[in-house]
């Protein structure tokens, strides 16, 4: 992963460490039930965004990239079909 990919998901993660840390002082500070849901909402789409992303990111470098020189340094070697399965699993725990 380059190093402007690396920043870019780490500023994204921080932004969604502000976004849940926000929730925190909401309660601390009794805020309106609804604009909190709304912030957990946001919460919740900032992750699903920054999840699609890693999956996307892992197609490519991971399955797609395999034995190429775009392969993440921590890919195991791996079967098409334990690809697929690992691909299967990552999907349908990110989608519960």
């Amino acid at each position: 992963m380059s190093d402007s990919s690396k920043n870019k998901l780490n500023t994204r993660v921080k932004r969604i460490a502000g976004q849940v840390a926000g929730i925190e002082r909401m309660l601390e500070e009794k805020r309106y039930c609804v604009d909190i849901l709304n912030q957990i909402s946001a919460v919740r789409s900032a992750l699903d965004a920054l999840g699609v992303e890693l999956l996307t990111r892992h197609l490519e470098n991971c399955v797609l990239g395999q034995g190429g020189d775009k392969q993440h340094d921590q890919a195991k070697p791996m079967s098409q079909q334990q690809l697929l399965d690992e691909v299967k699993t990552a999907l349908s725990r990110f989608l519960k």
